[in-house]
Parts: structure tokens; C-alpha cells; sequence
């Protein structure tokens, strides 16, 4: 069965229409869940509608769905909510190669391309290349298969730059004559090249990057399909991948604001792979410990809470103990807020979805530009497992490798209670002297388990 033209483009317009809707409802906590389905509704149109336009095997399609499904739904059931960083970046790899593919079949089938379409090949594998390869990566740092410290060597970002104008060359070429008689050769150097600069572009970037890499990436993963679509003559594969394209761009900006420096400084900076202790001060102090009863005397007494979660959060999967603790001290009357930090976690809105995963009310969720102007009015900050994000060094210190970088000020708070292992420096590789600041108490432990503690406290009593 073969769909009529008018029909596969009015439902492609449906499609990227409800793309569109779905990507402005994922920009609010309350309406993400139903942007995610509004955008999972129109890729079900689109498949749908390719399907039936004509000249598929569905002997490959339907081997393809099973084992795409199987897959699916394994990992849906066996990957953590800890793990979703990582599974991100698979995603975004998975993306990348899909169009390197497109790109690579495409020359397969006619090597004698047309120039514009040579030049969406080109596009398509290099971009492709460089998002699979980053990718990989990314999940091996994320998933600490690898040290998620920067790789560095003398003279990296020439060996980048001379990568990246050979491919420029080569595709030149390539685009020239796709046929030649040294084209398939030209093309197998250009697909190896751009999987070896993805590599070499994210081996220098360190953890605590690694939301931005994220972001980036998945940028990269919609070019690379929006080039696909131009090679399939595909209009809803361009609109999707151009969408994807450009929120990711939007992120990545966002974020390199959050952490007030520039995408080139995250690239190419090699950030955390030799911050002197402390930013090049020492760190003075005495740290001061509580155990779980005279935190839990501190928030009984609190009128105001505002709970700041980390990755420390994440990786203890404490955070519906979380919800729990907050649901019980709003019950002893105090006003609760879960602020986050835009770049707080492994990757974008990480600790929302945690928290949401949670069932943490979306009202009390609140940013970090709303609560610092008043943060001196709140009784309590509980910070669980961040470090960077809370670190005042990046207000306080003109030679901290984070300086400038807006924090939330849990120190002006008038206690802050921080939940913590020990008092080792975080992904940023620098010291934190909150934990040494008057008004600070440690709880040393296991998020999880610290919590627990406070919540058998508020029962008990």
C-alpha cells in the first residue's frame, strides 16, 4: 500500500508540528511529561506515514523493529535512573550513526551524486561521525569505564585544527568528483577522520562538563539527521533534526552561561585536569560535623528549608528519600524548595528528572535566580552531594578556576547543613570552603542513608 503525496505531507506537517509543541512543553517542569508524549505522538505519525509512502522492505523493517524493541525495552527495565547521563549519550551516538549510515548507503547505492546531494553526505557522515564517536566517549567517562579526567597532550588543539582541514580537503575533493577513481577511498578517509576528531574532541573535556558535552552532542545527533533528510529528500526527518539542532544549540548556550564561561573554554580549556588545590589558596578551617539527631534538631526548628541536590543525590538514589524528608518537614510546618542549579548532575535537567521521577511536586521546584535574592531569609539549606555548584570560591576568589561562575549561595543561608562522603574536592578538582564556613555542619555519609536517619528522627519523636 502506497500513501498519495498529498497525505504523506499533511501528515508530516502534523508531525513536525506536534515536534514543535512537544519541545515548547519540555521547557516547563509541570508540562514536560505531556511534551514528551505530544513529540513521541508525531515521531509515531512520521514512522507511520514512511512506512506507507512506498518502495520499503518491510522484511528489514519489521527484524529491525523486534530488535530495536527488545532492546528498548530491556534497557527501560534494567537501566538505573542513576544511569539515564549515560544512556543519553548512547542516544545521541546511536543518532549520529544512523545518519552516517543514511549518508553511506545513499553513495553505495549511486556514487555518481549530484552535487547537493554529495554535499549532504559529506555533512551527514562528518557530523555523524564526530556526534557517534564523541558520544561513546562520553557514555565511557559517564559510565567511569574511563577517567572521567581530561585527556591532554602537547599540542592537542593543533592535531584538532589539522583534522578538522583535512576534512575540509578531502570532502572538498570528494564533493568534486564522488565517482572518481580514488572516491570510495577519499570517503572511507573522511568517515575514519571524523570518528577519530569525535574522539579527540571530547577525550579534553572533563566530568564536570560532561551536561554541556551532553547537550552539545545531541545537537550534533539533529544535524547530522537534518543532513540525512536532505539526502533522502525526507521533510520530516529535516524539520525534526533542525529542531534538534537548534534547542540543543539553545541548551548548550544556557548552560555555558550557568557556568559563566564560553563553549570554546569548555572545549578546548581542558578544565579539572590540574586545578591547584583550592584555586591556588589553602583552604583553612575546621570542619564541623553533626550526626544525625543534631541535624534533625536543627531542621525540626526550621521554618524555612530549601534542599539543594547534587550528583552525590544521584548516585546514593536517594532521592525519593528526599521527598520523603520534604514531605515531613512541610508537615512540621516549615516551607520547602528544591533548588536547583542549571548544571547540577551529568547531564541537562538531571536532577529534575530525578526529582520527578520522585514525584517531587513541580511548584516547589524553583531556580537559582529566584531563591539567592532571598536565600538570607531561609533557616536552613540542606545541600545533598553538590560541590561546585554551591562552592563560594566562584563569588569569593579571583583565582579559582570557577570564579565567576553563578552558585547557589547556600552559605548566606542562616545554617547550612551539607550531606557529604568526606570532604574530597568535587568534579571541578578544587577545594570547597562551605564546608568550612561558621554556619556549615557536615553530615558525613551515604546521602541515602543519612537521610533515612533524619526521616527515623522526625518518626521517633
Amino acid at each position: 500500500m502506497t500513501l498519495p503525496g498529498l497525505l504523506i505531507d499533511v501528515g508530516y506537517i502534523a508531525a513536525s508540528i506536534l515536534f514543535i509543541l512537544g519541545i515548547k512543553m519540555l521547557s516547563k517542569p509541570d508540562t514536560a511529561r505531556r511534551g514528551n508524549l505530544v513529540s513521541a505522538a508525531g515521531m509515531l505519525i512520521a514512522v507511520v506515514i514512511t512506512l506507507f509512502s512506498g518502495g520499503l522492505s518491510f522484511h528489514w523493517i519489521i527484524a529491525g523493529l523486534i530488535i530495536g524493541s527488545l532492546i528498548g525495552a530491556v534497557s527501560a527495565r534494567l537501566v538505573k535512573m542513576t544511569a539515564m547521563p549515560e544512556m543519553v549519550a548512547l542516544f545521541n551516538g546511536f543518532g549520529g550513526i544512523a545518519s552516517l549510515l543514511v549518508g553511506w548507503a545513499e553513495y553505495h547505492a549511486r556514487p555518481d551524486l549530484p552535487t547537493f546531494t554529495a554535499v549532504a553526505v559529506f555533512l551527514a557522515v562528518l557530523i555523524g561521525g564526530v556526534a557517534f564517536s564523541g558520544s561513546m566517549i562520553a557514555f565511557a567517562k559517564l559510565a567511569e569505564k574511563i577517567s572521567g579526567k581530561p585527556v591532554l597532550y602537547r599540542g592537542q588543539q593543533i592535531v584538532n585544527a589539522l583534522i578538522v582541514l583535512g576534512l575540509i580537503a578531502a570532502g572538498a575533493i570528494w564533493m568534486n568528483d564522488p565517482a572518481g577513481e580514488y572516491g570510495n577511498l577519499i570517503f572511507i578517509g573522511i568517515v575514519l577522520l571524523s570518528l577519530i576528531l569525535g574522539v579527540l574532541g571530547v577525550i579534553p573535556i572533563g566530568g564536570g562538563d560532561m551536561p554541556v558535552v551532553i547537550s552539545l552532542l545531541n545537537s550534533y545527533s539533529g544535524l547530522a539527521a537534518c543532513a540525512a533528510g536532505f539526502i533522502i529528500l525526507n521533510n520530516v526527518l529535516i524539520v525534526s533534526g533542525a529542531l534538534v539542532g537548534a534547542s540543543g544549540f539553545i541548551l548548550t548556550n544556557i548552560m555555558c552561561k550557568a557556568m559563566n564561561r564560553s563553549l570554546a573554554n569548555v572545549l578546548f580549556s581542558g578544565f579539572g585536569s590540574a586545578a591547584p588545590s583550592g584555586g591556588g589558596r589553602a583552604v583553612q578551617g575546621e570542619a564541623r560535623p553533626v550526626s544525625a539527631e543534631d541535624a534533625y534538631y536543627i531542621l525540626e526548628a526550621a521554618g524555612s528549608v530549601a534542599i539543594v541536590p547534587g550528583y552525590g543525590m544521584a548516585v546514593a538514589q536517594a532521592q525519593h528519600a528526599v521527598r520523603e524528608l520534604g514531605e515531613i518537614l512541610e508537615k512540621n510546618g516549615a516551607e520547602v524548595r528544591y533548588v536547583i542549579h542549571p548544571v547540577a548532575g551529568r547531564m541537562p535537567g538531571h536532577m529534575n528528572v530525578l526529582l520527578a521521577e520522585a514525584n517531587v511536586p513541580y511548584d516547589q521546584l524553583a531556580e537559582m535566580d529566584d531563591v539567592n535574592p532571598i536565600i538570607n531569609t531561609v533557616d536552613v539549606c540542606l545541600v545533598i552531594g553538590a560541590n561546585d555548584v554551591v562552592n563560594p570560591d566562584a563569588r569569593e576568589n579571583p583565582d579559582s578556576p570557577i570564579y565567576g561562575m553563578p552558585i547557589i549561595n547556600v552559605d548566606f543561608s542562616k545554617t547550612t547543613i551539607v550531606m557529604k562522603r568526606s570532604l574530597n574536592v568535587g568534579f571541578a578538582g578544587i577545594e570547597n570552603p562551605l564546608f568550612f564556613k561558621e554556619n556549615t555542619r557536615m553530615l558525613f555519609g551515604d546521602a541515602k542513608a543519612s537521610l533515612s536517619a533524619l526521616i527515623a528522627e522526625f518518626k521517633e519523636s
